[in-house]
């Protein structure tokens, strides 16, 4: 074990919280997430171009994991494996004849980047360097979004999409900004409730992300956003007293502006639908129902039908339990429901940390959300979501020291 110049220290030819470039890599697993449809756009961008922006930053996010990482150090995790079975699986069902060219195209995309997350995984550590580096990606994102608002916010607040907050720059529809708003303002909170940021983070990552939250009118990420921050701000409220007055302070005066801003809130729930289009889950339901009466053969029920665009006879399923039963069937609904439930006990028998509250955060949004969005059995944010929940659970890196960080943008 030797040092560095910049005083980190090395163990295996591995520095403890990597190169720069593990950040940039990071950043460019997800602009691959992005999508390349949506909305009407400011500029028009041609699908085949958008289509070889994200894969091409999934090439280069490879390339680069590959560089930084030459000799192949892995830190094996039980999230990595699972996923990794996943993939078998996927390939498993896409390969029939009738899943189609594209069905093993989507499994090589998930074969690169769960590579690529593979050749990261030596620099998970225990630590919050990843939350850091989700927390600038997808604040950047955020910036593209808040920018395409200012520069043309007739784009951005379309009328075909009942006024909800859209990207004008690049296509993205609400609850794809509302997610990544949700993540980076929780994840924000959660690092300044365990005194590991300041106010002046909060103010200038979180606060412009609830903004934009609101302006999407997403009632599954700011649902999810506000359960995942009362659970992981729980499991702080023993460890640190900022914690324990956010907690309280957050009680009485969250309910206090329920009470007195009730109608607005409830105005805002209901995006001004009538009472069945609300409980139906905007039509979501019909789709769920007709997936689920679907006639399938043995092998179609525990292996899926492969890897689709996450939508059945041409309608999005949304939903990312059903997508996966639809894709990779019960055997994979099993996969994943051990993911999860994986990271959860490891998150519960750790003692109280910033880090464990920030893994809470993350897999109670992924639970909730997951239930009306897709993404728990491809490359998606959300496999993003959960790697970040698996580097703060990974063991500390033994005799490497801790560098505390104060900021977010440090």
């Amino acid at each position: 074990m030797t040092a560095t110049a910049h005083g980190q220290r090395v163990q295996d030819g591995v520095t403890q919280h990597g190169p720069p470039l593990v950040g940039v890599a990071w950043a460019l697993l997800a602009v691959n997430t992005l999508g390349s449809q949506g909305p009407e756009t400011l500029v028009a961008i041609p699908r085949p171009i958008a289509q070889a922006v994200t894969m091409g930053s999934l090439l280069i996010a490879f390339t680069l994991a590959l560089l930084l990482n030459p000799r192949l150090r892995f830190r094996p995790s039980v999230f990595l494996l699972l996923l990794s079975l996943l993939l078998v699986l996927s390939f498993v069902s896409s390969a029939r004849i009738e899943s189609g060219f594209g069905a093993l195209m989507r499994c090589g995309r998930l074969a690169v980047f769960l590579a690529t997350l593979w050749l990261l995984s030596c620099w998970w550590d225990g630590t919050t360097t990843f939350v850091r580096h989700h927390i600038r990606t997808f604040a950047a994102v955020l910036v593209v979004v808040a920018a395409g608002l200012v520069v043309a916010p007739g784009l951005a607040l379309p009328a075909d999409y009942g006024g909800r907050l859209v990207g004008a720059l690049w296509p993205m529809p609400p609850p794809q900004i509302a997610q990544y708003a949700a993540i980076v303002a929780g994840l924000t909170l959660l690092l300044w409730l365990g005194k590991r940021t300041t106010a002046a983070s909060v103010l200038v990552f979180a606060v412009p992300a609830i903004g934009l939250l609101l302006l999407t009118h997403t009632r599954t990420a700011t649902l999810a956003l506000l359960a995942g921050l009362i659970m992981a701000a729980l499991s702080l409220v023993l460890t640190t007293s900022r914690a324990r007055k956010a907690v309280l302070g957050t009680a009485l005066g969250g309910g206090l502006a329920a009470l007195a801003f009730w109608p607005a809130i409830q105005a805002w729930i209901r995006r001004g639908q009538d009472a069945e289009n609300f409980t139906s889950l905007t039509g979501r339901e019909d789709v769920w129902d007709a997936l689920l009466a679907d006639i399938r053969t043995p092998t179609e029920r525990w292996f899926g039908v492969g890897l689709t665009d996450k939508s059945y006879n041409g309608l999005p399923i949304d939903s990312g339990w059903l997508a996966v039963y639809h894709e990779q069937g019960l055997v994979g609904i099993a996969i994943v429901f051990g993911m999860v439930a994986t990271l959860a006990v490891v998150a519960l028998l750790r003692p109280p940390s910033t880090e464990r509250a920030c893994a809470i955060f993350l897999i109670v949004y992924c639970l909730l959300a997951s239930y009306a969005e897709v993404g728990l059995g491809d490359a998606s944010p959300y496999l993003l979501h959960l790697a970040v929940a698996a580097t703060l659970l990974a063991p500390t890196a033994p005799r490497l020291p801790k560098r505390m960080k104060t900021d977010v943008t440090e």
